[in-house]
């Protein structure tokens, strides 16, 4: 297949010339394609560059006669488009930031393969550009923090560039404290506990975060709630925010998330009769106000569906 130029979205084969010298792959890739070499990476980091089963990276060393696949993938507008009709629940609103509860299946700000449909459409429905925080760029109007998509719960949004420095500034130095719900697997022994394990991307499926030795310095608290036959549900205190943190480190200690997709297998992906999405909720924020440095704190009760599921879970014998 013919190396096609530019950014044009699709699955490319790349095939490495026999007799050239080794050399990095993301230097290659950039010169056959025209990509940027920055964009490369980016691409790479997503796992969306393999040879046969094996996903590269981008410092990785290729010899002639190998078999590249680049998916290369739509691009994201650079202005989204506003989106009244996308609802949000409002949590708590002053002049500084907004507290919303996005549902869960909700992605925070495009990206490739979400243009639209996301909580930045939806506020910039409510507001407008101008009603947000600027810093973070014109994709991320107000953004300061994500959740991931199939996460429901609490995310703060800044009204303003002034807010959104300062929330960011409190997250950077842990001043926010984020305590989310979570069904995990199992029985979990200690009745409190904390785990300390590095995250970084699986170097086997780069599309996954996993416990890897050379990671980024990663904590999460946890004490039970509630104890069911088989489940146990958590209130977990994220002291760092990496991506997919609860998940990794839960999975890394026996006790996965009810119906992750990603993390989970078996009995813990499907979980108990009636769950259809992940059981992880961000449930409790808590923050000083930008403007008055006073205490601000919100809760999200689960969603009902989560909640059905525990009420059908205290039915059963433990």
């Amino acid at each position: 297949m013919a190396d096609a130029p530019g950014s044009t979205p699709g699955i490319r084969v790349l095939e490495v010339p026999s007799g050239m010298h080794p050399t990095r792959v993301d230097r290659f890739v950039a010169d056959r394609t025209g990509l940027s070499r920055s964009h490369v990476q980016k691409l790479i980091t997503d796992g969306r560059l393999t040879t046969g089963d094996r996903t590269l990276k981008a410092n990785s060393i290729i010899e002639g006669g190998m078999e590249l696949r680049l998916d290369v993938p739509e691009p994201v507008a650079a202005d989204p488009r506003p989106q009244p009709e996308i609802e949000v629940p409002l949590v708590y609103e002053d002049a500084d930031l907004l507290i919303v509860d996005k549902p869960a299946g909700l992605v925070v700000h495009p990206a490739p393969g979400h243009a639209e449909g996301t909580l930045v459409n939806a506020l910039l429905g409510r507001g407008g550009a101008e009603a947000y925080g600027g810093i973070a760029g014109v994709r991320r109007p107000g953004i300061v923090h994500r959740l991931d998509r199939d996460t429901s719960g609490l995310l703060m949004v800044a009204k303003s560039d002034l807010a959104q420095g300062s929330l960011m500034a409190q997250l950077k130095a842990r001043r926010v404290k984020k305590t989310y719900l979570a069904l995990a697997q199992g029985s979990v022994a200690a009745a409190v506990g904390r785990i300390e394990a590095p995250i970084a991307r699986d170097p086997k499926h780069r599309t996954r975060m996993a416990v890897v030795p050379d990671g980024r310095a990663a904590t999460t608290g946890y004490r039970v709630r509630e104890r069911f036959a088989d489940w146990t549900l958590l209130e977990l205190d994220l002291v760092t925010g990496r991506t997919h943190q609860i998940r990794v480190h839960l999975d890394a200690i026996g006790h996965p998330v009810a119906g992750d997709p990603v993390y989970g297998t078996g009995t813990s992906r499907r979980g108990p009769d009636a769950l259809d999405r992940l059981f992880l909720h961000s449930w409790r924020l808590e923050l000083t106000s930008p403007s008055s440095g006073s205490l601000i704190r919100a809760e999200a009760p689960l969603p009902d569906e989560l909640e059905a599921v525990l009420a059908s879970l205290r039915g059963r014998p433990a």
